[in-house]
């Protein structure tokens, strides 16, 4: 994918078509990546870990990673996801996803053994400007509608953070599967200075 200087890995090649700056994805039913905190994630009922994802190693050092995603949303928890992935036991996701509200939302989750998982703010279009950073060890999601202006979800660190993968992620836990589609995909090799003033 030109757009992203760096191999990209498919659990399922065949549920992914990529272009030169986009993807699609079909998720497949009841697939998620959640580990429930209120079980510990021990069992199959409390952690699903089949999502459909597509990942690689950015180069070492800071960097952003954005893209506009847009989900035929049709059952709750339908998303569309960008990623960073250490280990099964260590990820975070920053979604666009359907509420139990049939409201479209930014949602993050990340997990340290369990999912941490947080609502943003509901999306009033049909797409949302998702975004990604590392800047040392510590990682930010910002969401933006596209206006030139990011708003800050959350920052957070995990262990190997210099190691992780990053890349997108399709998921529908409660249905029977959604349409996915990242376009507008970049990759920068830069260092975010300010979380929190838009930028």
């Amino acid at each position: 994918m030109p757009a992203i200087p760096f191999p990209l890995h498919a659990s399922d090649d065949r549920l992914w078509t990529i272009g030169a700056d986009d993807v699609t994805v079909t998720a497949a039913p009841h697939s998620d990546l959640f580990a429930d905190p209120s079980g510990g994630g021990q069992t199959a009922a409390e952690s699903q870990m089949n999502a459909a994802t597509l990942l690689g190693e950015p180069p070492a050092g800071d960097f952003t990673f954005s893209a506009r995603v847009r989900v035929g949303f049709a059952s709750t928890f339908d998303a569309g996801v960008l990623l960073v992935w250490i280990d099964e036991h260590y990820w975070a996701k920053l979604c666009f996803e359907l509420s139990p509200d049939r409201e479209p939302m930014v949602v993050s989750v990340v997990t340290r053994g369990v999912s941490d998982d947080a609502n943003a703010f509901v999306v009033t279009g049909e797409d949302v400007h998702l975004r990604v950073s590392r800047i040392g060890r510590v990682f930010a999601f910002h969401a933006s509608s596209g206006d030139g202006r990011w708003v800050f979800v959350r920052a957070f660190s995990l262990p190997g953070a210099e190691s992780a993968r990053v890349g997108f992620e399709a998921q529908s836990p409660m249905g029977d599967g959604c349409e996915v589609a990242f376009s507008d995909v970049d990759f920068s090799q830069r260092t975010l200075g300010n979380l929190r003033d838009g930028s």
